[in-house]
């Protein structure tokens, strides 16, 4: 068992931020690596040291194993944190860490190349009575394959990248004539985003919601899973609001999920944090659909109501310790949402919006949390993700928790850039979040661009959103405030 005294943390924004937090209160010193463009960011300016990456695009950065490598050498750390996204799931990057003689934070580089691919990951639980969506398990080889196995399961199907997620390399095809050119656009967007074009094909579930489980993992052969996040409301197949727990699951479907999440981590002998994700479709039958090898975004959710700090833990499990909890410590305590907040146009089909951020006050006040990697003055670019910050609320129970996330979007003031706090404003309004009907369909059944007619009950919770943040922001010019949606601007909502 090693000690870990100093990690370096391969990574940028909140999640950086997020990690150094927790390492300091454990008497763990920091060091934070820096394109050029985030010489001064918040993770740079709070972790103990910070060495540059000199560069720009995150090819020539965050995902420069060499750099990292080198800087953590030059460093004398520990252990490295990769966080989430850049190189956190790349199986190279983890086994150049542990041959280096550093600690890698996060699953050995064999977990996770099994489970980064995920006809291999299919083709393992297949074999251990795990429910998988119908489709491949090996990646297709032609078009005439992939027209027989279409037809075999049935229209609609969904093309995937076998080597990434996040959305990227993912087509849905209706009928025959669409799927040539669907799989021709997933392997070249699958190539591009992951440098592995292998693509699979599985059935389209049409009206599930997309339920994840959280595990923790020791090397003592220890699994315990941390309940359940509900991420159905999604934009191109990419979280923004997410909930703990979920209205769908009873205890019963909780254990069951949560059983089969720790047996898909004792099949693949996972260590570290993890998130095991299914679809559960309208009949409570849950599907398998991939293993996230990392600690996730969404992760503050589940430490809200568990009182579990899952970084504090990675860092336990890595240097060689046994789980400080057991199965029958988890108690679910209250709900908690989380807001993802994103430099994006929520009127033109959620695009990245860039910028410099002029003012930033978010939200405070009792059972709140905001999880931030940005300030005043710093430059949102093109070149990263559009995700800035994460708010995140905890009540004794879901309406209270809906209610205290409204008051607390409704506060939360950043300008300078467009973002997605009016979108998850239109949320906590919509009836079918508030009475827990929703599905992954949600965006395209019920959020529209203001150039394209919407339902009722859309038109109510975009007047609703829109006449309290007016209330509450009324020193802000609700022509020019940037954090307003051009769709509220509408002739009917109009004073």
């Amino acid at each position: 068992m090693k000690k870990i005294k100093k990690i370096l943390i391969a990574n940028r924004g909140e999640i950086a931020v997020r990690i150094h937090r927790s390492a300091k209160e454990m008497g763990i010193e920091t060091v934070a690596v820096y394109s050029d463009l985030d010489r001064t960011a918040p993770h740079v300016l709070l972790c103990d040291y910070a060495y540059p990456l000199h560069g720009v695009s995150s090819a020539e950065t965050y995902l420069d194993i060499q750099k990292i490598l080198s800087i953590a050498k030059k460093a004398k750390v520990d252990a490295i944190h990769p966080g989430y996204g850049f190189l956190s799931e790349k199986e190279e990057f983890a086994r150049q860490v542990q041959n280096e003689g550093f600690i890698f934070i996060g699953p050995t580089a064999k977990t996770i190349g099994l489970l980064g691919s995920k006809t291999a990951a299919r083709e393992l639980l297949s074999q251990h009575n795990v429910p998988i969506v119908p489709g491949t398990i090996r990646p297709i080889q032609t078009t005439e394959e992939a027209k027989q196995i279409a037809k075999h399961i049935g229209f609609p199907v969904l093309i995937k990248a076998s080597g990434g997620g996040g959305g990227k390399g993912m087509r849905r095809v209706n009928t025959e004539t669409e799927l040539e050119s669907a799989i021709e656009r997933a392997r070249n967007e699958a190539k591009k985003a992951f440098g592995d074009d292998r693509i699979y094909i599985e059935k389209l579930i049409t009206k599930p919601k997309h339920i994840e489980i959280q595990i923790l993992a020791d090397s003592y052969g220890t699994v315990v899973h941390l309940g359940e996040r509900e991420c159905s409301i999604q934009r191109r197949h990419q979280k923004v609001v997410e909930e703990s727990p979920s209205m769908a699951l009873t205890d019963e479907l909780r254990n069951a999920m949560g059983q089969t999440a720790i047996t898909i981590a004792k099949a693949a002998q996972y260590v570290n944090a993890g998130t095991v994700e299914f679809l559960l479709d309208e009949n409570k039958n849950f599907y398998f659909l991939e293993v996230n090898t990392r600690i996730q975004v969404e992760h503050p959710a589940t430490e809200m109501i568990y009182g579990v700090d899952i970084v504090k833990e990675q860092i336990r499990i890595a240097q060689g310790e046994p789980l400080s909890i057991s199965q029958n410590d988890l108690k679910i305590n209250g709900h908690a949402i989380e807001c993802r907040i994103c430099a994006e146009d929520t009127d033109n089909n959620f695009l990245p919006s860039t910028g410099t951020i002029s003012t930033y006050y978010p939200s405070e006040g009792h059972g709140m949390r905001n999880d931030s990697g940005i300030r005043a003055g710093i430059d949102i670019s093109m070149h990263y993700d559009p995700m800035i910050a994460k708010l995140i609320v905890h009540a004794k129970n879901r309406n209270d928790a809906i209610e205290k996330m409204k008051r607390a979007l409704t506060e939360y003031t950043i300008t300078g850039i467009k973002t997605t706090i009016p979108f998850c404003l239109f949320v906590m309004h919509h009836d079918e979040f508030i009475q827990g009907t929703y599905d992954i369909n949600f965006v395209e059944s019920h959020f529209r661009s203001r150039s394209t007619p919407i339902d009722e009950k859309s038109a109510v919770a975009i007047l609703a959103a829109f006449s309290k943040y007016k209330r509450n922001n009324k020193p802000i010019s609700i022509a020019n405030a940037n954090n307003v949606a051009s769709k509220w601007k509408m002739t009917a909502f109009n004073e």
